[in-house]
């Protein structure tokens, strides 16, 4: 049965090139065909730079512009399709009454290769928008060509019966594609749910990240299920190789799944959330910006970002200078020459720290005395900051400042080291020939 339907199959694709092309009415619609093509490529060519810098010059987004320029490339098969249009009319008139079928059929390719890109400018991907577009394109060049029958025919012919399961070519072509149009519909639902919470001020932001993941995969999930199921393939089917393929993708994916659940764990019991303060190994500190499915991006103050693994704040000891409470000690150590009064010294200190407006004034400031230096009393400076995530560097550099002011103002010096040579006797010059 499958050998009849392959060999159906070549006999009317056969027939019909002998009936329908291998013609003098047809080899002049080619020639029409070729020259409205090469024709509408030359002109295409012509004005591509100019447009391409007419749109992006224009005052408007970027998605628009992208789209734009999208539908820009679609003025070759327009332009083609305009001059086969009236090579047709002019064909069909009186006074030449001459075939125009293979014209017709050009025609309905390019009108449904413009549609399909038309209406596929909502992906913003280009390279899912170009795939969807491929295939689209082929069922309806298929149908038009009236081989949509027999390729199904064809695709269905290929494969083989499992019990009372038949799997075939066309069954995975339908799997793949429906697969393909529920998980990114999925995806793009998910992306537009997330935008939606995002914007819920009501909620908490570790909620609003618990919400977006868990939306994010249910909607995935259902779209899996849904595209097997729609496709024909039986899930008690693969119940034979659930265990190997389960322990196999449990092996391969133990870290992914790992990290996804430690991201929900983290996010439930609020732990770390975005916008914390995180200090990293080697004393690198920055804040959560994204926590993601499998990593956490933290941006330090120069504009770098660290992606950590989620099961890393899990398993290893985390410095979490936002947890419970955003009030964070800053300390300036520093010495005076031994002139100085360390009492005035620990009052002018503690005075002086509070100048800077990101220094709070309760808790107090605090000055202690640490050390008696081989140069300096060495004084340490203890104050309090709210905002860790605007830095640490620059609001310790304004006290350092306001101390160096305040000091020069009172004649309190800052010593540096030193060293002096007291020379007790020179040898006469005798001694030393």
């Amino acid at each position: 049965m499958d050998y009849l339907s392959l060999q159906s199959f070549q006999n009317d694709l056969v027939k019909w090139f002998q009936a329908e092309v291998w013609t003098v009415p047809s080899f002049v619609q080619l020639v029409i065909i070729f020259a409205s093509f090469f024709i509408a490529a030359v002109v295409y060519r012509h004005f591509k730079p100019k447009t391409k810098a007419g749109i992006s010059s224009l005052p408007i987004s970027f998605r628009l512009k992208a789209i734009l320029q999208n539908l820009r490339k679609l003025f070759f098969p327009m332009f083609a399709a305009v001059l086969i249009s009236l090579a047709t009319i002019v064909m069909t008139s009186d006074m030449v009454a001459t075939d125009v079928t293979i014209n017709l059929i050009v025609l309905k390719l390019l009108f449904a290769w413009i549609i399909i890109r038309l209406a596929l400018q909502f992906i913003r991907s280009s390279f899912v928008r170009n795939i969807f577009a491929m295939f689209i394109w082929s069922v309806a060049a298929l149908s038009i060509l009236g081989l949509l029958g027999h390729t199904i025919s064809a695709l269905d012919a290929f494969g083989m019966n499992i019990g009372a399961f038949r799997l075939s070519a066309l069954l995975m072509v339908k799997a793949t594609f429906a697969l393909a149009i529920l998980l990114y519909g999925a995806i793009f639902i998910s992306t537009l749910l997330e935008r939606t919470i995002a914007n819920a001020h009501d909620l908490t932001p570790s909620s609003r990240v618990l919400l977006s993941k868990v939306t994010r995969v249910t909607l995935i999930t259902i779209a899996l299920l849904i595209g097997v199921t729609t496709a024909g393939i039986d899930l008690s089917l693969l119940a034979v190789f659930s265990g190997a393929v389960g322990l196999g993708v449990g092996f391969g994916l133990q870290k992914v799944v790992s990290n996804l659940f430690s991201g929900m764990m983290l996010l439930m019991d609020k732990s770390i959330k975005p916008g914390d303060v995180i200090e990293l190994e080697g004393g690198t500190y920055g804040w959560v910006h994204f926590m993601g499915a499998r990593y956490t991006e933290i941006i330090t103050r120069d504009n770098k970002s660290f992606l950590v693994p989620n099961e890393e704040f899990i398993t290893n000891r985390v410095i979490n200078w936002s947890h419970g409470s955003t009030l964070i000690r800053v300390d300036v150590s520093f010495g005076v020459h031994y002139d100085s009064d360390p009492h005035l010294v620990k009052k002018i200190a503690e005075e002086t720290a509070v100048l800077p407006d990101r220094v709070v004034e309760s808790p107090a400031p605090l000055c202690h005395l640490i050390e008696f230096g081989d140069s300096s009393i060495n004084f340490k400076l203890c104050f309090w900051i709210e905002d860790a995530d605007k830095g640490i560097t620059n609001v310790r550099g304004e006290v350092m400042m306001a101390l160096w002011d305040a000091f020069k103002q009172n004649g309190i010096e800052i010593p540096y080291p030193h060293r002096e040579i007291y020379i007790r006797e020179m040898p006469s010059p005798n001694k030393i020939f």
